[in-house]
């Protein structure tokens, strides 16, 4: 009997605690408490995944069974489409917590962000502002409804606008660099925002590009070595040697600005921050078919498109060019220069006398000329015609490409 009570005082007991813990053990208990965040710091960045949206608000899972909401409208794109949708996951700052939830922001706008200026100050949070006028110096942007602040030049975009226009007079997304006098003394950027941005994408894209591959990009810069291209958060260098299978006179007249391309990865260097394309790779290499196209002992007419102390590279179709030897030139008589022959862009007809699509090398002959007696032993032999022209007649390959103060710095120096 006295056994049977301390069984039923022992079910009793194990009830209560049961009861007491919601039905789950001590451990399960600690367990679910361990999961819960902590207190959220104004400022502070969390990464959350969307659940849920509604009308007016996106609902975020912050992990351990806790939520919180950013309102809908920061999400919207310029063409009034949502820019996210349920299971993304995206970066938020907390703002402040009521009875109602947590509300979190990916940036802060409107009257509403007043009294959190120094707050997305030490935080970084991004801050939306309308840009007014131009000023000396830079712009005046309005930031939290009507609180004024600086934007330097230097700091409007990661080049600096070449225009006010689309600038001022519109919405941009700043980060507050500097905050004195309790708020009268406001520096803002846009740059840093875009170099964040920036940061993001190339870390995604890390993963996913390789050497070889075949992306789609946008030219933003054209310079007179190469062009700058975007393939969706990374820029690299196109060279003006990998643009075409032929030589690119005028870079100007080949690309420009905002011109969509599908280039070939050739370098990638995540440390050194250098990445290099090639348009070139992307077309049909000319030299497969030259052997169908120029037999030996065909006629052509072709242009000169460069003349050398050992003779003229004529082109006869666009990546193929042949050399005519300088013994070849004087028809007979002895010449010091090709150039007492014949001249750069001249129409010159030709024979074919040899083919070599491996080497990438075509021989060519006058109709009817004669070789120059002993004048070809005293000249370079033909493999070291073909290596100095290549030398000369291209830009560093992609293996040497760097980055764009690089090459500015080599330019100077040459200049020099």
């Amino acid at each position: 009997m006295t056994e049977n009570k301390i069984n039923q005082g022992e079910e009793s007991g194990s009830t209560m605690a049961d009861q007491e813990d919601g039905g789950g053990s001590f451990a399960d208990l600690l367990a679910r408490q361990d999961e819960a965040p902590g207190r959220f710091e104004p400022g502070q960045q969390v990464d959350a995944t969307v659940v849920r949206i509604s009308n007016d608000w996106i609902f975020l899972d912050l992990g351990g069974k806790s939520e919180g909401s950013l309102s809908k409208g920061e999400l919207v794109g310029k063409d009034g489409q949502l820019t996210v949708q349920e299971g993304d996951r995206l970066r938020a700052y907390f703002l402040s917590a009521n009875r109602n939830g947590m509300l979190f922001t990916t940036r802060m706008g409107g009257s509403a962000a007043r009294a959190h200026l120094e707050e997305a100050f030490r935080a970084g949070i991004p801050m939306e502002g309308f840009v007014e006028k131009e000023v000396k110096g830079g712009y005046e942007v309005k930031i939290a409804g009507n609180q004024r602040a600086f934007c330097p030049f230097s700091q409007t975009g990661l080049r600096r606008e070449q225009s006010a226009e689309g600038f001022i007079g519109a919405h941009h997304t700043f980060r507050i660099t500097e905050f004195g006098e309790k708020g009268r003394n406001i520096l803002v950027s846009r740059r840093a925002v875009l170099e964040e941005e920036g940061r993001r994408k190339k870390e995604e894209l890390r993963g996913t590009l390789e050497l070889g591959q075949i992306v789609a990009g946008t030219v933003t810069r054209v310079l007179d070595f190469g062009a700058f291209v975007d393939i969706g958060g990374l820029e690299g260098l196109l060279p003006i040697s990998e643009i075409g299978w032929s030589r690119v006179e005028d870079i100007h007249a080949a690309l420009h600005e905002g011109q969509q391309l599908r280039v070939v990865i050739k370098k990638l260097d995540w440390d050194a921050d250098r990445f290099a394309f090639s348009l070139k790779d992307t077309l049909a290499d000319p030299w497969e078919q030259a052997i169908a196209r120029f037999p030996v002992g065909s006629s052509h007419t072709g242009t000169v498109a460069r003349l050398t102390a050992f003779g003229a590279f004529v082109t006869l179709a666009e990546g193929i060019d042949g050399l005519v030897h300088i013994s070849q030139l004087g028809r007979g008589k002895r010449i010091n220069h090709p150039r007492e022959a014949v001249e750069e862009g001249q129409a010159l007809e030709v024979i074919v006398e040899g083919v070599d699509p491996e080497k990438r090398r075509l021989s060519l002959a006058l109709p009817g000329g004669a070789t120059t007696s002993g004048q070809d032993k005293e000249t370079a032999a033909p493999e070291d015609d073909y290596r100095q022209y290549a030398k000369k007649a291209s830009v560093e390959g992609a293996g040497s490409m760097g980055t764009l103060g690089d090459l500015l710095k080599g330019g100077l120096k040459g200049k020099k």
